[in-house]
């Protein structure tokens, strides 16, 4: 007899109404300098690329987002699960779906900038160098205004912010 260890939660699109409790989710790792803080027209502007875990009483206690770099490269972002819940796979459950979003939408590679190295080891992932993107490419996305292709890139005006990070990747496929 196999025993479940998975937690109780169903994850499911976000909607508007889940932003307020994205932000709530994020600011304690914003706080400790584990996640970037995001103005609130930030998160509704991309509330279609998040995923979000609801525990059984209908209660978020994780999110995760996944943004679309180019035709096979996307981003995990601003992945974020409750301290009451942490270590109990509410991450690697949203992470799995994010991924499977991911296969969805055609991509083959997906990366993360994180300081949580270990977990993201234990999904697949391994640290990668800055050279994911062939430069032609690399000279599209330098035009993007998005603040995390910025990080992706490594531009200098997002260094204090990333410093210490570590760019990890996955081949899906």
């Amino acid at each position: 007899m196999t025993i479940d260890t998975r937690p109780a939660v169903t994850v499911r699109r976000a909607r508007t109404s889940d932003v307020p409790c994205i932000q709530a989710l994020v600011e304690p790792l914003v706080q400790r300098r584990i996640l970037l803080g995001k103005d609130a027209v930030v998160f509704y502007e991309a509330v279609q690329e998040f995923r979000v875990a609801e525990d059984e009483d209908g209660r978020l206690v994780g999110c995760g987002a996944l943004h679309v770099f180019w035709e096979d490269l996307g981003e995990v972002r601003t992945l974020a699960v409750h301290d009451d819940v942490r270590g109990r796979g509410v991450g690697r459950i949203l992470v799995e779906r994010l991924e499977q979003d991911a296969l969805e939408l055609g991509l083959s590679k997906l990366f993360c900038l994180t300081f949580e190295v270990s977990f993201f080891e234990r999904q697949g992932y391994t640290a990668s160098p800055l050279s994911l993107v062939d430069p032609e490419v690399y000279a599209e996305l330098v035009r993007s205004p998005d603040e995390g292709v910025a990080e992706f890139l490594d531009l200098a005006r997002v260094k204090p912010n990333t410093l210490g990070n570590t760019r990890m990747l996955k081949h899906l496929r």
